[in-house]
């Protein structure tokens, strides 16, 4: 009998004002509609606890104005952990795809690159956090910081976008950038500054060979038969 294959697991990251999390949406349903399953989730949340964890450190305004780097990144890795091992690897485990706006890269990118935490304190934080869990493919939706931060100011904005200025969400996008430089076999850079449709398309592009395509590293991973 043959095992669950394992799942995909795909992440969008990008600066805030991106479009990821509607990408996300959109990337989950056309899955579905090709009969794959997928679970669509993102963070800060995922679990009652990263819900609370989301309100805490991006809306509750008493308790994220003077919140120390360390704890917010602690905090981060929390929520993550429990994200992971309630909802991410249950469902990969399970042969779902995962689609999931926001991830580990953007404690890198946030708490390490912007806050001056040092990357390899975060990463060896992210590691403990995910159970060494790590995307398959990481989709970079990137924007200019003013298209951004432009788009934000049409809806309620966050604790980030309260707090800080243009200079740190430009420390934040160019630390994504270097992430994808960093690691090409992993990341894919799509630009996220024209339309929805485009974005959708290109990120569409993007996935297919690694989940419809032929091969070992195109295509499904399969277990081997039991």
């Amino acid at each position: 009998m043959t095992r669950t294959r394992r799942g995909r697991f795909i992440t969008l990251e990008g600066p805030d004002g991106s479009g990821k999390t509607t990408a996300a949406r959109h990337l989950a349903e056309w899955l579905r509609s090709r009969a794959e399953p997928t679970v669509l989730t993102g963070e800060p949340g995922g679990t009652p606890l990263g819900e609370e964890v989301r309100r805490l450190v991006l809306h509750e305004r008493e308790v994220s104005a003077d919140l120390d780097p360390r704890a917010d990144a602690l905090l981060f890795a929390a929520a993550r952990a429990q994200h992971t091992a309630r909802v991410i690897e249950p469902a990969l485990a399970r042969g779902d795809n995962v689609v999931c706006a926001r991830y580990l890269d953007s404690s890198l990118a946030y708490q390490g690159a912007a806050y001056g935490i040092d990357a390899g304190e975060i990463r060896r934080l992210q590691g403990f956090a995910t159970y060494g869990t790590t995307p398959d493919l990481t989709i970079l939706v990137d924007v200019p910081v003013e298209v951004g931060l432009a788009r934000k100011r049409r809806g309620p904005w966050n604790r980030f976008e309260d707090t800080e200025g243009e200079r740190f969400f430009e420390a934040v996008r160019q630390a994504y950038l270097a992430l994808a430089s960093a690691e090409p076999e992993r990341y894919r850079i799509v630009d996220g500054a024209g339309s929805v449709e485009a974005t959708d398309a290109a990120i569409r592009a993007a996935v297919e060979p690694l989940v419809f395509g032929p091969g070992p590293e195109g295509g499904r991973r399969r277990s081997p038969a039991a």
